[in-house]
């Protein structure tokens, strides 16, 4: 872990996305209901950032339940919002013991009442923690946010409170959950898909992508450490030209 550390502390790496695929998978290939994957899921969570912590990593992006996942059947989406207050529970003196601070993104308002008030209990007693941020999305949708922020913008000119001609990359950012935050340099799905599936779609534009085989309550520091190292391998020119490769 300590060639981790120095690594990171020399580099621009700040933030790490993850989509947290696989738990049910996990679950039925032990003959057990898709929500015991959800729990050991959930367990994970503060495994990896605790570890993303020690490393000195800024901020740690968790895709926890999207706009999509309503779609589920309604005992495992029960389970979810169950574990969801579980796991605050369990593990928010952690938080605060290890100064690391809570953040989500993603539209609250439709969440359950009780866990809305769990969430809201954590974000205030973390609030002035200094440490790693843990962003989990919750009841998030890449392309929600990024229509809401749209329709800021669009407030914003009507009101006269900015010119059309100030609408940027960087005004967008701004009006985004994630505003106060750096764009992630590596994201990670695990559980063998391929594909994005409506996360942080305008943040990750220039991440570094990593889809592993790999089931969420399986992933570990191992695994992490590998893409770490070649993450370090890969010649990131953000639509630049390297001078020493000439491409």
């Amino acid at each position: 872990m300590e060639d981790l550390k120095e690594l990171i502390s020399n580099s621009s790496l700040k933030h790490i996305a993850m989509i947290m695929d696989g738990n049910g998978r996990w679950a039925t290939k032990r003959g057990e209901d898709r929500s015991y994957g959800h729990k050991f899921g959930s367990e994970r969570v503060i495994e990896i950032a605790q570890i993303c912590s020690d490393l000195g990593i800024k901020v740690l992006s968790l895709y926890a339940f999207s706009t999509e996942n309503w779609k589920r059947p309604e005992k495992e989406v029960i389970s979810i919002f169950n574990l969801l207050n579980k796991f605050i529970s369990r593990e928010l003196d952690t938080m605060i013991e290890k100064n690391i601070k809570l953040s989500i993104m993603g539209d609250l308002s439709q969440l359950p009442l009780i866990n809305r008030k769990a969430v809201e209990h954590a974000l205030k007693k973390t609030s002035s923690n200094t440490g790693l941020i843990l962003n989990i999305g919750l009841n998030y949708g890449s392309r929600a946010e990024i229509s809401t922020a749209f329709k800021r913008l669009y407030f914003d000119v009507r009101d006269g409170k900015i010119d059309i001609e100030d609408i940027d990359e960087k005004a967008i950012s701004k009006t985004l959950y994630t505003a106060d935050l750096p764009d992630p340099d590596i994201l990670i799905r695990t559980g063998g898909e391929k594909r994005v599936s409506n996360f942080m779609l305008y943040q990750i534009a220039y991440s570094e992508f990593y889809f592993i085989d790999t089931l969420w309550p399986d992933f570990d520091f191992a695994e992490l450490s590998k893409i770490l190292k070649d993450f370090f391998k890969r010649d990131r020119r953000f639509g630049g030209i390297n001078a020493n490769k000439g491409s």
